[in-house]
């Protein structure tokens, strides 16, 4: 069984299960991986973002947008939202199961791990300096740089675009994460959240409700940004 619905909800679980199951491995205790650092972090989430393309696709999203971001900013530029709330559904479903499948992986580990923060923060992201007006000018432009890049990408020759993606999610990492660890994905950031907030975590602490506004009006404002440059051309 095929559809957008079904494609982008296991493209984005796919996603969400390496890539925040890499942030698990480095930051919960007694992990083979732990420590190993931002680089690790961004190459994976790097190549998970490339398996989820060829996963979404298989399943039946052509799309493969996996990212509200790329759903907005198709939205804005075609004037047609008739699929909005198939694709953002299906992303935020799939970013729940993702997330829900990286608890169960990692589930002994969390048993153990007393640091709150390094638990929240293999679900969600959050500031390294909590400056509100720059965490969401980090997101926002962040995620308008991913909207104009993948609007290039179609004059890449066909079959390099799901590796394009990955180099420009890891470029991303690398280069702009280190502020507030590079959401530039509502479904992302809010699905594991969500999770974060109503699974059996032992010394899990608050969700940080407080910050997660950002990390989705961020990349969203961003998305507008990034569709209103496209269209400059």
């Amino acid at each position: 069984m095929t559809s957008i619905f079904i494609g982008e909800l296991a493209g984005t679980a796919t996603l969400l299960y390496l890539g925040n199951g890499v942030v698990a491995n480095m930051l919960l205790k007694d992990t083979k991986g732990n420590g190993t650092g931002l680089l690790a972090i961004a190459a994976a989430w790097a190549f998970a973002v490339t398996v989820a393309i060829y996963v979404s696709t298989y399943f039946g999203s052509s799309g493969a947008h996996l990212n509200p971001i790329v759903t907005i900013a198709g939205c804005v530029k075609s004037g047609d939202w008739s699929l909005f709330p198939t694709f953002i559904g299906a992303q935020l479903l799939g970013a729940m199961l993702g997330q829900l499948l990286v608890w169960l992986h990692y589930k002994p580990h969390y048993d153990v791990t007393e640091d709150k923060g390094a638990i929240r923060a293999s679900f969600c992201t959050d500031p390294a300096i909590k400056n509100t007006p720059f965490n969401f000018i980090s997101e926002a432009f962040a995620s308008a740089l991913a909207v104009v890049a993948l609007g290039t990408f179609s004059t890449i020759e066909t079959g390099l675009g799901p590796f394009m993606v990955g180099i420009l999610v890891w470029a991303i990492g690398l280069g702009l994460g280190g502020t507030t660890g590079y959401a530039i994905n509502p479904a992302r950031d809010l699905g594991p959240r969500i999770m974060h907030a109503i699974l059996p975590i032992p010394n899990k602490g608050d969700s940080g409700w407080d910050y997660a506004w950002i990390p989705v009006l961020g990349p969203a404002a961003g998305a507008v940004l990034g569709a209103f440059i496209l269209t400059l051309n």
